[in-house]
């Protein structure tokens, strides 16, 4: 099963987890696109560009539309500016996806089994679904890997303090509605 497929399918059998943010999800979803990606040859990770390689005519519709969305002109596309474009409402996306799909328990089942992946669990810890893995988990992942992995952690942290943001400037203003 795809990494992307994997965090969806985990992200669903936690139901309506509120620790689970649909924004951090969007994003560690892209993460995991991307890596899917790398996997399958169709990206290679140049510093923190993005340079696209060979298509990927098979395999997960969702990673097939991946792949066509990669920017294809120099001077190419940073990861994070991947992160944030790509990952803009996927987790919808993706979740619309496992819902539809008849095999969800056993989609579930897979993603529940392979929790111990090293790429998987610092994605689920970026969505905040799990704790942060143990840092020795770092020795099973390749270079890009934990590359794009701090990429999404950072991403993660600029939309909670956004959140932070918008909810100190709204705060006021609301109780200034309410009359308290």
């Amino acid at each position: 099963m795809a990494t992307a497929q994997g965090l969806s399918a985990l992200a669903v059998s936690l139901g309506g987890d509120p620790r689970i943010e649909e924004g951090d999800l969007s994003l560690a979803l892209a993460a995991a696109e991307l890596i899917d990606l790398m996997e399958a040859q169709a990206v290679l990770l140049h510093g923190d560009r993005l340079l696209p390689a060979a298509p990927v005519g098979t395999g997960s519709p969702m990673l097939v539309e991946a792949a066509s969305e990669l920017v294809r002109d120099a001077p190419y596309e940073t990861v994070v500016g991947w992160l944030w474009r790509r990952g803009s409402g996927l987790a919808g996306h993706y979740r619309a996806a496992v819902e539809d799909a008849r095999h969800l328990h056993r989609q579930a089942a897979e993603a529940v089994r392979d929790w111990n992946d090293p790429v998987l669990a610092h994605l689920a810890a970026a969505a905040g679904m799990r704790p942060t893995p143990p840092d020795d988990t770092a020795a099973d992942l390749d270079h890009d890997q934990i590359a794009i992995l701090g990429e999404v952690h950072q991403a993660v942290t600029q939309l909670a303090a956004e959140r932070q943001r918008r909810s100190i400037e709204r705060g006021p203003s609301e109780g200034i509605l309410r009359g308290f």
